[in-house]
């Protein structure tokens, strides 16, 4: 049986009988007027923090979501979109699709706003995706490409790219890892599939996105997730995992390098109203702005006595030097 095969039996499982624990987030419940989230899709929340941001859901965007659980950030996104088919929700398990259904169901009758007509469920893999190339604006995943072993995240990126409008975007929230794993704990499928020992690095998730042509990144959240313990895997040592949330944004690959915001802001404060780097990044008299990576490198270089670069906070919440 294939490590992708586990996987889905795992969800087929815990379609049929929620599983409360089998992932967690700490991120609070949505609260917003008019909103009313049913118990049963708050069991079946597989994911490990959130995808849904405002600010990337204005002017009617079309959604695609890979990955359904029990609906709960399908009925989020609609509840920004509100139109038929705006949300597009694809899995390969036949009874995570059923459950999803029977859920809308039930926010329909929690949500008067609501159809379930507004999400569009399709039958799909994340490797090979039922969707149409340039047609989506958000792509969005949660606690799932994680699982993928390399070749397979290769595939599952491309084809988010694929399908992503130019300066569309993917949103994610996936465990990260910085510290190294035992191939024990790294070929144990079931582990893989229920989002432990498949996370990459930091900088590995991040260059994964880079590679397929993500021009601008946004780290958008941080926080702890999980412990590997030695009294209850397969470890010598304890291992921290955090869960990380991240758009990556279909701009063209800048000619020096990707623009990847960990959350650095720039301040000036030198004597004059403002600096200019002569390269299009404009810092007003000791007003942060947010800089990528990159960019905060590069001011660094100058060398200069009147410019902070604070380190990374690892939240970006937009604006900035790109």
């Amino acid at each position: 049986m294939s490590y992708l095969e586990t996987t889905r039996n795992i969800y087929r499982d815990a379609a049929l009988t929620p599983d409360v624990g089998l992932c967690c987030t700490t991120n609070p419940i949505w609260e917003l007027p008019g909103l009313k989230i049913p118990k049963i899709m708050q069991e079946m929340n597989y994911g490990c923090g959130s995808t849904v941001h405002p600010r990337d859901l204005s002017k009617n965007p079309k959604i695609l979501y890979v990955g359904v659980g029990g609906g709960m950030e399908l009925l989020q996104f609609a509840y920004f979109s509100r139109t038929k088919g705006g949300v597009i929700g694809v899995d390969s398990v036949d009874e995570m699709l059923e459950a999803s259904r029977k859920n809308f169901t039930e926010a329909e009758l929690q949500n008067n706003w609501f159809k379930s007509d507004f999400v569009k469920l399709k039958k799909g893999d994340a490797l090979d995706l039922p969707v149409a190339e340039n047609s989506i604006d958000v792509a969005a995943q949660n606690c799932l490409f994680n699982i993928f072993k390399t070749e397979d995240l290769k595939k599952a990126l491309e084809e988010m790219y694929r399908v992503l409008k130019p300066n569309g975007r993917l949103v994610m929230s996936d465990p990260i890892c910085e510290q190294p794993m035992k191939d024990e704990l790294r070929n144990d499928e079931r582990l893989r599939a229920l989002c432990l020992s498949g996370s990459l690095s930091l900088n590995d998730y991040l260059k994964a996105l880079t590679d397929v042509g993500f021009g601008t990144i946004e780290i958008r959240a941080r926080k702890p997730y999980r412990i590997l313990d030695p009294k209850h895997y397969p470890t010598d040592e304890l291992i921290f995992i955090e869960s990380v949330e991240v758009a990556a944004i279909k701009d063209p690959m800048p000619e020096d390098g990707p623009c990847i915001f960990t959350g650095k802001a720039a301040i000036y404060y030198g004597d004059e109203d403002y600096f200019d780097d002569k390269k299009s990044h404009v810092l007003l008299q000791n007003q942060p702005l947010a800089v990528c990576d990159k960019t905060a490198a590069a001011l660094a270089d100058l060398n200069r006595n009147d410019i902070f670069i604070s380190e990374s906070t690892f939240h970006y919440d937009g604006g900035g030097c790109c």
